[in-house]
């Protein structure tokens, strides 16, 4: 049976500003996003949201970065770049370990994997521009 999701306005609202921002967002960044349209909207309410959203495998927790947990609302199979600068976040299009690796690991280590994930950490261009110009 299909499992339905009973949205509520809000609820929608955190969802699109996730899925549509162009960066890797924060619960913190999404409540002020929202904050103007929803003023009666909580912090509370945008973290419980997420929570769900990631339980729900709706979102992907990116991990914590620079001292907060950041959010994507892409789910297809892809990698992401951190800056050890700046603390940007970049997608990197396509798996970098696959399906077939993680069923290797399996088998040779008796386990059972649930998913893996490769994260790229180093300088981005916009980080590596600014250091030249301060050459």
């Amino acid at each position: 049976m299909e499992k339905r999701q009973n949205f509520s306005r809000k609820r929608e609202a955190i969802l699109m500003t996730i899925r549509n921002a162009k960066i890797h967002p924060t619960a913190e960044w999404v409540y002020q996003q929202l904050k103007p349209q929803y003023p009666d909207l909580s912090l509370g309410t945008v973290y419980r949201n997420i929570a769900q959203f990631k339980n729900d495998g709706i979102i992907n927790s990116v991990g914590v970065v620079n001292g907060q947990e950041r959010f994507d609302g892409d789910i297809r199979p892809h990698t992401h770049f951190i800056c050890t600068k700046c603390g940007a976040v970049i997608d990197i299009p396509g798996e970098f370990v696959g399906a077939r690796i993680g069923k290797q690991v399996a088998k040779e280590n008796g386990l059972f994997v649930e998913s893996c994930e490769v994260i790229f950490r180093g300088t981005c261009s916009d980080c590596m521009k600014r250091q030249e110009s301060l050459s």
